[in-house]
């Protein structure tokens, strides 16, 4: 039996540190991602590995996966080609950089290539959603470590 889809909250530092570690190696298309200004939401809709279920030599699994950070005020970004909506990325990490007032600061993606996304927010409040059934994919992430 697979286990149960992911929902994280993070409302602080440590919680992000854990959803980083959820979204390691997801992968996503340029316009999955979005920014509503209004709303000062971003969301990024992506293929999630499952690294809470992969045993060192399978079976593996990925899974459709939101990433939702409220109270954003800006979105920046580096090495990723945004007018190309057919662009694929992955995510290696994610991390909290305070800003000058706490709790603002910034959560930075950090990007496969050498990019990144710098989401500037007042706080942190972020949510990563499990959605849909996972499937079996024959490959495990490898970033050339024993």
């Amino acid at each position: 039996m697979s286990a149960p889809l992911l929902r994280l909250r993070a409302e602080d530092a440590d919680d992000l540190a854990v959803m980083a570690a959820a979204l390691q190696d997801a992968v996503f298309v340029v316009r999955d991602l979005t920014f509503d200004a209004r709303e000062r939401r971003f969301v990024a809709s992506v293929n999630r590995f499952r690294w809470e279920t992969a045993r060192k030599r399978g079976p593996y699994e990925r899974v459709r996966g939101a990433l939702s950070v409220e109270t954003v005020l800006g979105v920046r970004s580096r090495k990723l080609r945004l007018g190309a909506s057919d662009a694929a990325g992955t995510i290696l990490d994610m991390s909290f950089i305070p800003g000058e007032t706490p709790p603002a600061g910034v959560i930075a993606l950090k990007l496969g290539g050498g990019g990144e996304i710098a989401l500037e927010v007042e706080c942190i409040d972020a949510a990563l959603t499990d959605v849909g059934a996972p499937w079996p994919t024959p490959n495990r992430p490898d970033h050339g470590q024993v």
